[in-house]
């Protein structure tokens, strides 16, 4: 989504990446992006596009949610293609060993030490049960629970997810101690080992991740720091400008 792509409605040409599985359901507020698109383009027709609209308001809930400040370089141009095949092929997803993870952020030019960083986001959002339920029931075949999840936290989270279908899309808060606050209080949770998703406890289980969970869960400030370093590199890969891109009219469709 780094030119916007995420934001583009399936047309007759491609499908686009907001029914992609790691976003259906999941990434939301798209009718929010098109609201500051629309009161933009009437100030200030085909002046800002929809990735510098993304970029500014990502940075923004942070702020509102008690996260850091970051400067955001402005001017990126908005793609002119989606793909529902890339999205699920090349976002990271809850189920995948650390290692494949770091290699999906290294391809884009990103680090262990991002992926450790950006997962810290975790602070803030929900995340649907069908994405960490066989963590509470049969953990890999064993009809027990994931041993590498508390057993006070598996208790709370079956009675918001139970072993049933009908519960998939249930939602359940990434970071339950501040649910609507941009801390360091992720990592304190998997150092306490009631982590939500696999993938973000799968962070404990490589002595390098780990030494970095441990460090920002016991400094607020170096995590903001990091954090806002690493959403202003994120937000540098991939930028569009001359003719492979457009400033869109709306942000769902190309002009």
């Amino acid at each position: 989504g780094c030119d916007a792509s995420i934001l583009l409605d399936d047309t007759i040409d491609f499908r686009g990446e907001k029914n992609a599985l790691p976003n259906r359901n999941s990434a939301r507020g798209y009718e929010v992006i098109e609201s500051i698109k629309a009161d933009v383009e009437k100030a200030c027709p085909s002046t800002v596009s929809c990735v510098d609209i993304l970029a500014l308001a990502a940075r923004e809930s942070v702020l509102l949610s008690g996260g850091p400040y970051y400067p955001l370089s402005l001017g990126g141009l908005d793609g002119l293609t989606a793909s529902e095949k890339a999205a699920n092929e090349q976002l990271p997803s809850p189920f995948e060993p650390l290692e494949n993870i770091t290699a999906k952020f290294v391809s884009k030019g990103l680090d262990i030490k991002d992926v450790v960083v950006l997962s810290g986001a975790h602070t803030i959002g929900f995340a649907q049960c069908f994405s960490f339920k066989r963590r509470l029931f049969d953990f890999k075949g064993t009809g027990k629970p994931d041993p590498t999840l508390d057993s006070s936290a598996v208790a709370n989270l079956q009675g918001t997810c139970p072993n049933k279908d009908a519960s998939n899309s249930e939602l359940a808060p990434l970071d339950s101690a501040s649910t609507y606050r941009f801390d360091n209080a992720y990592y304190v949770n998997l150092v306490n080992k009631t982590g939500l998703l696999e993938s973000d406890q799968a962070l404990m289980g490589d002595s390098k991740t780990a030494a970095m969970v441990t460090a920002y869960s016991s400094n607020s400030y170096l995590f903001s720091a990091d954090f806002a370093s690493s959403m202003v590199k994120m937000s540098n890969l991939g930028v569009l400008t001359g003719s492979n891109g457009q400033i869109r009219k709306k942000c769902g469709s190309v002009n």
